[in-house]
């Protein structure tokens, strides 16, 4: 099948074609043991009558093998190799099959690797024709061969010997350039495609089976010798710029990088101490050489224009490295922007679809677009900057994230928008739009593409986008967990700012949030959607929260907890639902937030409720309904902190002293509200009035000096008591020690009650308020509280059954004599107007929950079989209850009595004229008339003539 011929034809053939490639591809494609005899003859024919073309053929022939890889063959070295595994196989048992098809990888039946015979063939060739070697350009291309070959062999660490990408360019370009002027050189007309991959041939050398120790010293042995026998003529040669060659640059670059491996090697702990001293002084004699070499000679560095050139053939060509090399072609600004280069990369966009080459792109772009002054250049910038974004869009939304993490951290809150004018062409237009279509879709269908169209804003403008977002989650009604959703998926926006600058501590979000809300909220819808909007960045349903809690306390809480700022009640409803947001089970970030200083901060502004109406009138305070949200802000952080974030017990007692310390300079009831979180370490601190009609136990509670609280008012403070929580309104109320059996002790308690009252009153928030109706309810229910009902507003002795409905009377005519004590000459002054309005809320909300009650407690009745219809005693409640409101109104102050109490004696008659509709009775119709005609005469007395005049028009209706 293989036609036998004549070696010395083959090999002068091959030798006059100049094809050591071709013989050497053709020489691997043998079985081992064949190849190995066909070396050994081809060297018996170079070293018999040596002349200068055999010795540079062999030269070539061993540069070819060192330069060899697999993959490389064509057609038609595959077929040979098939066909001599087949027919030369050195076992004559085995079967030879033809191949039906060539398919598959021949090589796979041979050795991955070169075996070392061949080597050691190579090595003794040169020794027998070294001494007809006589050129200069020949012996460094020998000794480079024999250097390149014990290099292999001498380096400890494989996975180190890998050149870096910048250095593996600069190698191959250097190689480039000297073919490039090298005109006896046989790659000099060939093509910049074809010289680059020999050239990463060359750069790239195979990996052999290791040398035996023997066969390794042998070869050491023999460059050692070379060198010292060719060593000062060579150096001669490389000093003269006009000899520098191909050949001479591969002595200098592998005896360089030779040098470096036996010092290494040297030290490794495998070798002899003869053998070390042998690897030492071979060390040195390259030293020495090197040293003699002009250092300016010893590379040849390619210019910038070569080196960009080969990096745009190995990306264009995806040749070896071509992956890594677009990091280089991404960040190199001396080769950008050429019509090459940007050819280059829009021509091979999809290569540079990664997080880390976009934002090289990027701030190469930059760098450049400060020179770019021409209408070219422009364009190019155009083109560049429109290619870069189709790589953007292309990635996965991690890598996204990625690019606009380091477009933040580069360029700041603005992005590209100051440097790349071309990126901001028709931006506004484009955030508009976006988000118009964004909101117009808000659905979970939709956030894919939302997202999408958000990851391009935000990467050409941060922080507008992330403003935007804000705003709208403001202020377009229902959309505000959506844009959530949308911003959760960009984690990268979270970017911490420059710390130095004290405009812009924290995050971009934080401070884009801080201009959204701070005076720009104008409604209460706005104001729960910004609540919601920012609950959902501390803990979105999916995603990755933007904020943390510690990052939003220290950003909208502890800087604004005074009394004197504007948005003091935003702050709180903040802080609330910080506390609402459940942390992981080891997440303790109250901790970082100043806990104590926090609590003392909410203490401070409930201690100043104490003054509230005799401030001075310039000096700010939150209003009356955020004491509430302070008061439930204050437990929620008790909770919190007794749950979360307790830290060592001696750091906890400390801290718990150090706030007992604060609060003691505040008002008593403050203190009271830590009661929780103070537990069994510190005894309740009351006025000493308060054990006197109190059964309190002196294990739980003190005394303290309050000057304020003198005999006689112990009834005062437990009311105030009361007002704190509902779980010592009901404490307060199990330990009261009233002997009913006693009426002047009942009595004397109904009037100090009613004085305590109207003291307690004003400074009531509605929360406050409300506990204490609930006492009056629970007081009255068990008979403590003694209210007469007096008839002033009873034309007739009514017949009816008033025990269901009997504690709803005392509980009105208990606010009509205390307005009527509040209303007297000796509190004329007391109170300011302000005081007087909130009162009378606190009245109309009292009274709407009474009516509330009349009207469940009567239905209750109607559904009773064994009750008598209560209509009657109903109407009869109604109208008492309207004239002690008229009567309430002609006591209070001009200006005070506003517009609850006549919203609430509408919504009186609206009630009696339900009821009455409902009545079909016979005698109906008369009693009717009498207590229409009853209801006008009282009007008729009001003297505000806008009210008179509503009201008499509501009862011509009925």
């Amino acid at each position: 099948m293989i036609p036998r011929i004549n070696h010395t034809v083959l090999f002068e053939l091959l030798k006059a074609l100049n094809a050591p490639r071709l013989f050497v591809q053709l020489l691997l494609a043998l079985p081992a043991a064949v190849r190995q005899r066909e070396l050994e003859l081809f060297v018996k024919y170079v070293v018999n009558e040596t002349s200068l073309v055999d010795a540079a053929f062999f030269l070539d022939v061993w540069w070819e093998i060192m330069k060899h890889k697999e993959g490389e063959q064509d057609k038609m070295i595959l077929m040979f190799s098939t066909l001599a595994h087949q027919h030369l196989s050195e076992s004559p048992d085995e079967p030879c099959q033809p191949a039906k098809r060539f398919k598959g990888d021949p090589f796979s039946l041979q050795s991955p690797r070169i075996a070392t015979g061949l080597l050691t063939v190579l090595i003794d060739g040169l020794k027998q024709i070294s001494g007809s070697i006589v050129l200069p350009k020949m012996k460094c291309c020998a000794l480079a061969n024999l250097v390149e070959l014990l290099s292999v062999f001498t380096v400890i660490e494989r996975e180190s010997s890998s050149l870096p990408v910048k250095a593996y360019l600069d190698k191959i370009a250097s190689v480039v350039t000297i073919w490039n002027d090298d005109s006896e050189n046989r790659y000099n007309r060939r093509g910049l495609e074809e010289k680059v991959k020999e050239a990463e041939r060359s750069v790239s050398l195979l990996s052999i089976v290791k040398l035996s120790s023997e066969e390794l010293f042998v070869g050491l042995n023999f460059l050692r010798s070379l060198l010292q026998s060719w060593g000062e003529e060579l150096q001669c040669v490389l000093n003269n710029h006009k000899e520098i060659c191909y050949e001479s640059y591969r002595l200098l670059d592998s005896l360089t990088a030779f040098g470096k491996n036996l010092i290494s090697y040297a030290k490794s702990g495998d070798l002899s101490e003869d053998e070390k001293e042998m690897v030492s002084e071979l060390g040195q004699i390259i030293v020495d050489f090197l040293k003699k070499i002009n250092p300016k000679l010893k590379g040849r560095n390619s210019d910038s224009s070569v080196m960009a050139l080969v990096a745009m053939a190995i990306i264009e060509k995806r040749m070896d490295r071509h992956t890594e090399m677009c990091s280089i072609f991404a960040s190199e600004k001396a080769w950008a922007f050429s019509k090459d280069w940007v050819t280059c990369l829009v021509k091979n966009r999809a290569l540079f679809q990664k997080p880390e080459l976009v934002l090289k792109l990027l701030e190469t772009t930059v760098t450049f677009s400060l020179s770019a002054d021409n209408r070219e250049s422009r364009e190019l910038q155009s083109q560049v900057v429109k290619t870069i974004l189709e790589c953007y869009t292309e990635l996965p939304l991690p890598d996204k994230n990625k690019v606009i993490s380091g477009v933040l951290a580069s360029w700041g809150g603005q992005g590209l928008s100051l440097n790349l004018k071309t990126f901001m062409e028709g931006f506004q237009e484009e955030l508009n739009l976006a988000f118009n279509q964004i909101t117009q879709s808000a659905s979970d269908q939709g956030l894919t593409k939302a997202v999408s169209s958000v990851a391009r804003l935000a990467l050409l403008h941060p922080e507008a986008t992330v403003k935007k977002v804000c705003n709208l989650a403001v202020v377009n009604l229902g959309t505000h967990q959506f844009l959530a959703q949308i911003l959760c998926s960009f984690p990268a926006l979270s970017f911490q700012e420059a710390r130095d600058d004290p405009n812009r501590s924290g995050s971009l979000l934080e401070r884009c949030l801080k201009e959204t809300v701070w005076g720009r909220l104008s409604s209460a819808k706005e104001k729960e959607q910004f609540l919601e909007f920012l609950t959902f960045l501390m803990q979105p349903s999916s995603g990755h929260p933007l904020l943390s809690p510690a990052e939003v306390t220290k950003a909208f809480v502890l800087p604004h907890l005074k009394s004197d700022f504007a948005h003091i009640e935003l702050s709180l409803q903040i802080l609330s639902k910080v506390l609402e947001v459940q942390p992981g089970p080891e997440e303790q970030w109250l901790k970082s937030c100043y806990p104590f200083p926090l609590l003392l901060g909410l203490c401070k502004l409930l201690d100043g409720y104490t003054k509230y109406w005799h401030r001075f009138r310039d000096q700010h305070c939150p209003s009356l309904e955020t004491k509430d949200l302070i008061a439930t802000t204050l437990s929620q952080l008790c909770e919190v902190l007794g749950q979360k974030a307790a830290p060592a017990p001696e750091v906890w007692i400390q801290s718990l002293a150090w706030l007992r310390r604060k609060v003691e300079l505040l008002d008593w009831t403050v203190g009271l509200r830590l009661k929780k979180l103070f537990g069994d370490h510190f005894k309740n601190e009351v006025p000493a009035t308060l054990f006197e009609i109190c059964k309190l136990s002196e294990d739980e509670w003190t005394s303290r000096p309050v000057p304020a609280y003198g005999a006689g008012s112990g009834l005062l403070a437990w009311m105030e008591c009361c007002c704190i929580s509902t779980a010592l309104r009901e404490q307060m109320l199990s330990l009261l020690t009233v002997d009913v059996d006693n009426p002047e002790e009942v009595n004397l308690f109904s009037k100090g009650f009613l004085v305590a009252l109207i003291q307690v009153l004003p400074w009531c928030s509605h929360s406050e308020w409300k506990r204490l109706t609930q006492v009056i309810e629970s007081l009255l229910h068990r008979q403590v509280l003694h209210v007469p009902y007096t008839l002033e507003y009873v034309q007739y002795m009514p017949l009816l059954n008033f025990r269901p409905f009997a504690h709803y009377l005392q509980f009105s005519v208990l606010f009509l004599r205390g307005f009527q004590l509040l209303c007297s000459s000796s509190c004329s002054s007391w109170l300011p107007a302000e005081a007087w309005q909130h009162v009378v809320r606190l009245y109309s909300s009292s009274l709407t929950d009474l009516l509330g009650s009349v009207k469940r407690d009567s239905l209750s009745h109607w559904h009773s079989a064994d009750d008598k219809n209560p209509t009657q005693e109903v109407s009869f409640i109604y109208i008492q209850v309207f004239c002690h409101v008229l009567h309430v109104v002609a006591m209070l102050p001009d200006d005070c009595s506003g517009e609850p109490l006549l919203v609430l004696a509408l919504e009186i008659l609206s009630q009696y004229e339900t009821l009455s509709a409902s009545d079909k009775s016979l005698s109906s119709a008369l009693r009717k008339a009498n207590e229409k005609h009853f209801l006008e005469s009282i009007t008729d007395n009001v003297s505000n003539k806008e009210l008179r005049a509503t009201l008499l028009q509501k009862l011509s209706k009925l």
